[in-house]
């Protein structure tokens, strides 16, 4: 007889192999089918909302895998809020105008854009918008994202643009819009004003240049030492294109000064940089004349090197002694501080610099210049007029345009504000930032720091792609006219119409009955044609969105995005908010850090080291994305490379296979009919449920703290140790050994069906696929998708605090004699750990505590037999490791190999009917032949 026949194996139509590639695909037709998302939320009526709101990504290319991250970060906190009992909704949404899309359509377009309207421009970039939204948004729901997809955000659409009109009609109420000539980061290549969070920092190589500005007589006669000298100031300037629009040299007010005479000639300088700079001219013959407080050279002048026009010494506290001369050249039209110069003292905020990058015909010198060629010529100009001390390069780190990848300016431009000290909108938006919650802490730290030095906020971009700065200008005398009654006019327009109307229609259809200017009364108005910044496009979100669908509410639970949004649109959406509504957008701000290659690398093309989302999931599938996202911890960088992703699967095979194999063992199993009462179960499976608790416990406190590496680490390690290779290695005999209606199997059965359902639910946020097609396949009444279901809770009743110290001895038994039974392996005692009888000699309170178990350890041992003895002086015993005093022998088991269950035992053969069995195994046939 082939008592094979006999054993209860496990059968399953989960399938072994996951084949993700093909099986996801069938199970999003699934969700679709049964409208999954808007089931959740008919299900979720009447419970607490849980608002994540989407930061929306540019709809211009494909995802990549930072995007991958971020909407499957997203995704899973969603998910897993859902699942605690929240109505967890979740809106997706683009940002449709700006720069990079219009960028990339400027590149289609070609030299036809010369010949376009405006408005033509708009609708092809709004084309363009709509194609990679529905791109992306295939991509993203490949990834298994649940949400409204059927009806995103888009900053593009007419409510959301009206919206934005409506926004920016409540800053110009509460008066805190400007206009103003004032420096801005200016992008000479796409011919636009840039905000902080438009810039980049990368490596560029400058001309580092020392000049002398030639002191007028009548500042150096304010001093007898230098009379009869040939006095200058020097300073010390990395981009010399600047110089032409030089007004003042800023000394610091604390530092000293001195005057030195060298070669002939007399400089002042910082003292504290004296040493560096004559080392770097290569100067040791120098002495010094006089030393100067700061103030005392507060509003001498000098001469121009190469501009018939006096520079002014000033004070200002932003002069440092980290490089340079401690005198800094100051152009107001050119820097930020040379611009608070300007404010203090009275100064032209002059630029003479056109769009284009170019200098215009008020510098004769160099007009027509483009500004970064022109360095060349001014420093050749200044060596023709013997103002240049010194010339080399330096290497430094360089704003450049985020879009188009070239070096930005500073350049005073004419330019709409939002005043961060109007209303007090800095004070303000500071407070709101100790009011949230930021996921890590350092967050906080970082974007206060950013609003508490930042500048206004300029607004306005010169392109034609997006939402107009809706004001207008009288012709006569140059008053702005933006009231309520204008923006109420414009809103009602762009909510039938869309934002191009402001383009194509004439002024009068966009003004309100009876408009004039607030000036001098006059009706002759032109409308403002700059467009606003993207960034409050999205900033307005909470407004667009949160505030205008009723089944959302403002503030949100929580905003999601990279730690470069701290300067983007967590800062865009917390001013756009607390200048409106004196309040943040967000209860609480979680960040993650950028996706590296496996040695820390950013990726990028010229590296070779770019992964493509849609590559992996053909090989791997989408769920191994998940399970990476999982894996790492999010708030730091996160890597990713072939081999993190091979060793992925294999975690995930681990999960897979063990997820099988619970399956696998309930085939004839109904909870409704099989269940055993806890109280009749053996204690090992009581134990069981006992560790399972806790596995519960642990893994809802991480969701609860978005921390789903120990989600998964957590039942990772669940899977590999405590199941595999305890619990379900333990149990094996008994469930395909035992009879298969008997308590002993019935029992195991309970036991594999509630941690199956535990697992299943418990990973669904992550491994959403998986767990769905396991749900399908688990046995017993339940809802149509796990996705419907709660998080388990934890059952106070399964807790037994006195059984888990007594299994926390048996494991320290169980790791000793493991021990010992390898080193019979290696010693050929014995072949397979059945064929072993194991002799304990237990220490001093250890044999009374298991005195009547030893049938009990045998199995959990998995050998054939276990006795405990006196101790005696075995020589051959292993010595306790976990358990001191313990000691083991490892012998062979007498008695014959069972043919079914292959425990070595001396009832095989006293059967006459079934000779190759023993006593377990004959009376488990018995059963079955009724």
């Amino acid at each position: 007889m082939d008592y094979k026949d006999t054993l209860n194996l496990p059968r399953t139509k989960f399938p072994m192999k996951a084949n993700l590639s093909q099986r996801e695909p069938e199970i999003l037709a699934k969700w679709e089918q049964m409208d999954l998302y808007n089931t959740l939320r008919r299900q979720s009526s009447g419970r607490t909302p849980y608002i994540l709101h989407d930061g929306p990504p540019y709809a211009n290319g494909h995802i990549h895998l930072g995007t991958a991250l971020n909407k499957i970060l997203k995704d899973m906190i969603v998910k897993s809020r859902q699942m605690s009992g929240f109505d967890a909704i979740y809106v997706p949404g683009w940002d449709c105008h700006g720069l990079p899309i219009e960028h990339q359509v400027d590149k289609e377009l070609g030299p036809k854009k010369k010949t376009m309207t405006q408005v033509e421009i708009r609708r092809r970039c709004r084309k363009y918008a709509e194609k990679f939204i529905d791109i992306q948004r295939n991509e993203f729901k490949r990834l298994g994202v649940l949400g409204e997809w059927d009806n995103p955000y888009l900053t593009m659409s007419y409510d959301y643009e009206a919206t934005i009109a409506r926004e920016l009609g409540r800053f110009f109420e509460r008066g805190s819009v400007v206009r103003s000539k004032k420096p801005v980061y200016w992008c000479c290549s796409c011919r636009t004003a840039l905000a902080e969070a438009e810039v980049e920092y990368h490596d560029h190589v400058s001309p580092s240049i020392y000049v002398k500005f030639p002191m007028t007589d009548e500042s150096r006669a304010a001093f007898p030492e230098l009379a009869g000298k040939d006095v200058s100031v020097l300073i010390w300037t990395t981009t010399p294109w600047t110089l032409p629009a030089n007004l003042a040299i800023t000394v610091h007010p604390d530092f000293r000064y001195v005057a030195v005479e060298a070669s002939g000639e007399v400089w002042i300088l910082a003292e504290g940089l004296l040493e560096n700079c004559m080392q770097a001219f290569g100067i040791e013959d120098y002495r010094i004349l006089r030393r100067f407080d700061g103030p005392e050279l507060k509003g001498l002048k000098c001469r121009h090197p190469f501009v018939d026009r006096e520079s002014v010494l000033v004070l200002g506290t932003h002069v440092t002694l980290d490089a340079g001369t401690g005198c800094v050249h100051t152009a107001p039209g050119h820097g930020r501080e040379d611009y608070d110069m300007a404010l203090e003292y009275g100064l032209d905020v002059y630029s003479p610099v056109d769009d284009d990058g170019r200098f215009t015909e008020e510098v004769p010198l160099f007009a027509g210049r483009f500004v970064f060629d022109a360095n060349k010529d001014v420093n050749a100009k200044l060596k023709e007029l013997d103002k240049l001390v010194l010339e080399r390069e330096i290497t430094h780190s360089y704003p450049h345009c985020w879009r188009c990848k070239q070096p930005v300016i500073f350049r005073a431009t004419e330019q709409w504000f939002i005043s961060m000290e109007i209303n007090d909108l800095r004070k303000k938006a500071l407070q709101a930032i100790d009011q949230v919650q930021w996921v890590p802490s350092w967050g906080r730290d970082r974007i206060y720091q950013m609003i508490e030095n930042r500048p206004d906020w300029c607004i306005s971009r010169q392109r034609s792609w997006g939402v107009p700065i809706t004001a207008f200008r009288c012709r006569a005398c140059g008053e702005i006219l933006a009231s309520r009654e204008v923006f109420d006019r414009v809103v009602e327009l762009f909510e039938k119409e869309g934002a191009d109307c402001w383009f194509e229609r004439p002024v009068e259809d966009l003004l309100p009955e009876g408009a004039a200017c607030p000036g001098c009364g006059s009706r002759d108005l032109e409308k403002e044609m700059d467009i606003l910044d993207v960034w409050f496009d999205s900033g307005v979100s909470h407004a667009a969105v949160l505030e205008r669908r009723p089944y959302l509410r403002s503030p949100a639970d929580l905003y999601l995005e990279g730690s470069d949004q701290h300067r983007g649109w967590f800062h865009s959406s917390l001013l756009a908010s607390v200048g409106t509504r004196d309040r943040a957008p967000y209860k609480a701000v979680l960040t993650h850090g950028f996706v590296v290659d496996g040695q820390g690398y950013k990726m990028s093309k010229s590296l070779g080291n770019v992964i493509v989302p849609d590559e992996i999931i053909k090989q791997y599938g989408a769920e191994i994305l998940r399970l990476w996202v999982s894996a790492e911890d999010y708030r730091d960088d996160i890597r990713i490379s072939q081999d993190i992703l091979k060793r992925l699967s294999e975690a995930y095979r681990r999960i897979r296979n063990t997820w099988r194999y619970l399956l696998g063992n309930l085939y004839d199993f109904d909870p409704e009919r099989d269940a055993v009462p806890v109280e009749k179960m053996p204690e090992l499976d009581r134990y069981a449920l006992h560790v399972l608790q806790k596995i519960i416990e642990k893994v809802r406190r991480a969701y609860d703290r978005f921390e789903f590496h120990r989600v998964y680490h957590t039942v990772h390690n669940y899977c590999a140790v405590d199941l595999s290779a305890f619990y379900l290695d333990i149990l094996k005999d008994r469930l395909y050994t035992s009879p298969a209606a008997s308590p002993e199997r019935r029992a195991a059965q309970t036991v594999l069906h509630r941690i199956t359902t535990t697992l299943l639910r418990l990973m669904a946020p992550i491994l959403s696929f998986t767990a769905e097609e396991a749900w399908w396949h688990l046995p017993g009444n339940h809802g149509p998708s796990v996705h419907m279901e709660g998080f388990p809770e934890v059952d106070e009743a399964l807790l037994d605090p006195a059984l888990e110290e007594r299994w926390e001895r048996i494991l320290r038994l169980r790791a000793d004699v493991s021990r010992a039974l390898e080193a019979a392996r290696q010693a050929k005692v014995i072949g397979h750990a059945l064929d072993a009888r194991v002799r304990l000699s237990l220490p001093h309170g250890w044999k009374a505590f298991f005195a009547d178990d030893a049938e009990l350890l045998r199995t959990v041992f998995i050998v054939s037999d276990v006795r405990m003895e006196e101790g005696e002086d075995w020589r051959e015993a292993v010595e306790g490791q976990e358990v001191e005093g313990l000691r083991v022998l490892v012998e062979a088991a007498s008695g014959e190999k069972c043919r079914r269950c292959w425990v070595k035992s001396e009832t095989v053969g006293t059967f006459d009917d079934h000779p190759g069995v023993c006593g377990r195994c004959h009376a488990a046939l018995q059963a079955l032949a009724g």
